[in-house]
C-alpha cells in the first residue's frame, strides 16, 4: 500500500547541514515550496556558503550559519539530517531526548515513494553503476508511460524533490553512501533491489573501524523481504563474505560476466565490474543480451572520474579526482596505458598508502604531490619503496604543479590527476578540485 506524503504547511523544517553539493540546497527549497517554515544551519559561514545561500534569496528562509544551535534544534518539528552530520553528533542526541522527528533526504522519500527503487552501495563504482543501470533503464525499459529517474548521492542531485514527479508505474535509481544508509537503517527499509558494488578501506577518518563501516554499508539489504533482490560482487573478499547474511534474492556477478567481445567505452579493468553488476540488473528485468551490449557498451563515463579533459600535443590529461582513496588510485594507475605524470596526494582518511605508492612506482613516469595531511606519508611510503627518482616535488598550487607535469611531459604520456587521497585544505571538495585541474588544463597551449 503506498503511503501519503505528510502535508509540512506551517511545520518547523530544520536542514541540518546545507553544504556545497547541491542536496541540501534542493531539501531547502522543496520545503519552502510545500509551505514550511524552513530554517538552514551549518557549520560553515554565510561568506563560505555564498554560492548555495545566492540561490535560495527568492524564499522566505532563515538562517543559522557558522554553527549550530541547540535553540534551532528544540524549536524544530522535523529535522532534516545532511550525510555530513556524524550519527553521534551531540545536536542528534539532542533531537532523540526530546523526540524531536529526524530524517534524511533519501530514506524519507523511500518511506513515501510509489515505485520500486535501485539503491547501489559500495565504497568504489557506486556512481558509474548508478549511472549505468539508470542509462540501460532509460534505453530500454522507458516509454511514454513509465520513467526512470537518478538520484541520492549523484552530485547535484536531491531526492526527495521527486516525490512530486514520480509514480507507481517508474523506477527510481539511487546511489547510497554509508551515511545515506543510516537513514534507511533507522526506518528498517531497503530498495527492492540492492547492489552492493565492493567494500574496500574508507572513511576510517570518520568511522572508528572497518566493521561500523561496513555495518551501514549492509544495510542497503538488511530490511529487504524475500521477493527483493541483492546484486553484489562476488570478487571482493568483504561483499563475498556477507553473501550469507542476504535474506533476498542474490545475484553474484562477475568480471568475467562482461564478455571479452564487448567494446565498453568505459577505461579499466575495474568498470568491467560495474558493467557486470549493471548487467546483473538488466537480466531481473529480462532485458536481451543484446539490449544490455548496446546500452552499456555506449556508455562513456561519468565527469571527474577517468575523464578525459584533452589531448595537448599528444600528451592526455585525465580527471579521476573522485579517486580519493589508495584503492582507487591505484586503480587508475593500472586503467591508463600510456606513460603516467601522476598529480597525487592530498586529506588523510587514515588508510594504508603502501600499495598505491608500489603502484606509483611501478606504473608512474613521475609523481608529484599536492600538500595535505596524507602527503607525508605518501612521499615517506614512495621512498621507503624505492621511488625517490620520481618525486619531482610537492605543491601548494595547482595550477603550478599541472604546469610543471605538462613541462615535462612528453608527447605520448597521460597526466593523471588522481590523488587517491581526500581533497580538505587546498580545496572545498574533490569536485573543486576536478573543475579547476579542467580549467587549468584547457588553458595550456
Amino acid at each position: 500500500m503506498i503511503k501519503r506524503f505528510p502535508n509540512f504547511q506551517n511545520k518547523k523544517i530544520l536542514i541540518l547541514g546545507l553544504g556545497l553539493l547541491g542536496r541540501g540546497l534542493k531539501d531547502a527549497i522543496f520545503f519552502a515550496e510545500k509551505g514550511a517554515d524552513v530554517t538552514v544551519t551549518d557549520l560553515k559561514t554565510k561568506e563560505q556558503l555564498k554560492s548555495t545561500v545566492d540561490q535560495l534569496q527568492p524564499y522566505s528562509i532563515k538562517y543559522s550559519l557558522g554553527g549550530h544551535k541547540e535553540s534551532d534544534i528544540l524549536a524544530a518539528d522535523l529535522i532534516i539530517r545532511n550525510a555530513g552530520i556524524p550519527k553521534k553528533s551531540p545536536y542528534l542526541h539532542l533531537a532523540a531526548k526530546h523526540k524531536i522527528s529526524v530524517d534524511m533526504d533519501e530514506s524519507l522519500f523511500a518511506e513515501y515513494c510509489p515505485c520500486p527503487i535501485i539503491g547501489v552501495t559500495g565504497t568504489r563504482g557506486k556512481s558509474t553503476t548508478t549511472t549505468l543501470i539508470g542509462h540501460m533503464l532509460k534505453r530500454i525499459w522507458e516509454n511514454d508511460k513509465r520513467k526512470v529517474y537518478l538520484a541520492g548521492n549523484l552530485q547535484g542531485e536531491a531526492t526527495l524533490p521527486l516525490i512530486d514527479k514520480v509514480t507507481k508505474n517508474d523506477l527510481v535509481v539511487l546511489e547510497l553512501s554509508s551515511w545515506q544508509l543510516q537513514g534507511f537503517g533507522a526506518k528498517k527499509i531497503s530498495p527492492h533491489v540492492a547492489v552492493f558494488t565492493n567494500v574496500f578501506p574508507d572513511h576510517l577518518n570518520s568511522y572508528k573501524t572497518m566493521r561500523e563501516y561496513i555495518d551501514d554499508k549492509k544495510l542497503i539489504f538488511a530490511s529487504q523481504k524475500k521477493t527483493d533482490y541483492c546484486v553484489i560482487n562476488a570478487e571482493n573478499n568483504y561483499t563475498r563474505n556477507i553473501r550469507e547474511e542476504i535474506r533476498s534474492r542474490v545475484t553474484s556477478f562477475y568480471k568475467t560476466d562482461v564478455p571479452k567481445s564487448w567494446r565498453p567505452k568505459l577505461i579499466g579493468e575495474h568498470n568491467l565490474e560495474n558493467i557486470a553488476a549493471a548487467m546483473a540488473v538488466g537480466k531481473i528485468f529480462d532485458f536481451k543480451k543484446e539490449q544490455l551490449h548496446e546500452s552499456l557498451c555506449e556508455f562513456a563515463g561519468l565527469e571527474h572520474r577517468l575523464e578525459l579533459v584533452t589531448m595537448v600535443n599528444d600528451i592526455a590529461f585525465i580527471n579521476d579526482t573522485t579517486s580519493t582513496t589508495p584503492v582507487s588510485g591505484r586503480l587508475a594507475l593500472n586503467a591508463v596505458n600510456r606513460p603516467i605524470i601522476l598529480l597525487a596526494g592530498g586529506a588523510t582518511k587514515n588508510l594504508n598508502l603502501t600499495e598505491f605508492a608500489r603502484a606509483i612506482i611501478k606504473k608512474a613516469r613521475a609523481v608529484l604531490l599536492l600538500e595535505g595531511t596524507a602527503t607525508d606519508e605518501l612521499e615517506k611510503k614512495i621512498k621507503k619503496y624505492g621511488g625517490s627518482n620520481l618525486i619531482v616535488g610537492r605543491f601548494n598550487n595547482l595550477e603550478v604543479a599541472v604546469k610543471h607535469a605538462y613541462g615535462i611531459s612528453l608527447p605520448g604520456d597521460t597526466v593523471l590527476l588522481s590523488p587517491g587521497c581526500a581533497s580538505f585544505g587546498m580545496f572545498i571538495n574533490e569536485f573543486d578540485r576536478g573543475q579547476q585541474f579542467k580549467k587549468i588544463v584547457k588553458q595550456l597551449r
